[in-house]
C-alpha cells in the first residue's frame, strides 16, 4: 500500500532503469507510472519468476520489490540472492509492513540497501532510491568508516546500522528484544559520540549529498 502525492522531480536527461517486482496490479502500475516521471524507465513484474526471466534484467540500476509476493512462489527476499547469482549488484529496496521479526532479520542478512515500511508516498521511494543509486562507492563502505570513528560500543553499533536500513526505534526494540525506550537511549548515545542531532544529520553524515 503506499499513498500518492503529486510530487514532480525532473527527470534525468538519459533514465536509468530500475527493476519493480509488485504482485498486486494497481500497486504495480501506479509505482510504475510514477518512477518513470522520475526519471526511471521500469520494468514492472508481478513476480521473482517472472522478473529473472526480463532480457533487460543484467542492465537494472536499482531494484524495488515487495517483500510478500503472492503470484510465486519466492518472496522478495529471495529476489535478492537470486540477483546475486546472476551477477545483478543493483541496491535492492525491499517494501515491508514490518509485521515478521524473522522475515526482518532475514532481509538485512540477504544485503536488502533499505527497507521501506508501507504505507510510504512514491516521493519517499524516490528520496531513497536517489540515496541508494547516487552513492558511487560500497555503501557498506561508507558505513563502516563512520561509525568506526565514534567508538561506538557493540550494542550501539547494532542500533546505529538497524537505523541505517530504514527501521524506527519500536521496530529496532522488537528485533533485538528492548523497549523503544531502550533503542532511544542506546540512539542518544550513537548521535552524541558522532557529533548530530538527530537522524536525519546521521544519515547525512554516512551518506552526504
Amino acid at each position: 500500500m503506499m499513498t500518492e502525492r503529486s510530487e514532480s522531480a525532473a527527470p534525468r536527461a538519459t533514465p536509468r532503469l530500475v527493476l519493480l517486482v509488485e504482485d498486486e496490479p494497481d500497486a504495480r502500475t501506479i509505482l510504475a507510472r510514477r518512477l518513470q516521471a522520475f526519471g526511471w524507465n521500469c520494468l514492472a513484474h508481478p513476480s521473482v519468476e517472472a522478473a529473472l526471466k526480463d532480457p533487460e534484467l543484467r542492465y537494472v540500476e536499482a531494484v524495488v520489490a515487495d517483500v510478500v509476493l503472492g503470484d510465486g512462489k519466492l518472496s522478495g527476499i529471495d529476489l535478492i540472492s537470486s540477483l546475486r547469482k546472476e551477477e545483478v549488484r543493483a541496491p535492492v529496496v525491499l517494501v515491508t509492513a514490518f509485521a515478521d521479526t524473522q522475515r526482518l532479520k532475514a532481509a538485512l542478512n540477504a544485503g536488502a540497501s533499505y527497507l521501506l515500511e508501507k504505507p510510504f508516498t512514491t516521493e519517499s521511494l524516490r528520496q531513497v532510491l536517489e540515496k541508494v543509486t547516487t552513492v558511487d562507492v560500497d555503501l557498506a563502505r561508507l558505513v563502516n568508516k563512520a561509525l568506526s570513528r565514534a567508538r561506538l560500543t557493540r550494542k550501539e553499533e547494532e542500533v546505529a546500522r538497524l537505523v541505517l536500513k530504514g527501521l524506527t526505534s519500536a521496530e529496532i526494540g522488537a528485533m533485538m528484544g528492548n523497549s523503544e525506550k531502550t533503542i532511544k537511549q542506546h540512539l542518544t548515545q550513537v548521535y552524541a559520540k558522532l557529533g548530530v542531532a538527530g537522524r536525519a544529520e546521521f544519515f547525512h553524515l554516512v551518506f552526504p549529498s
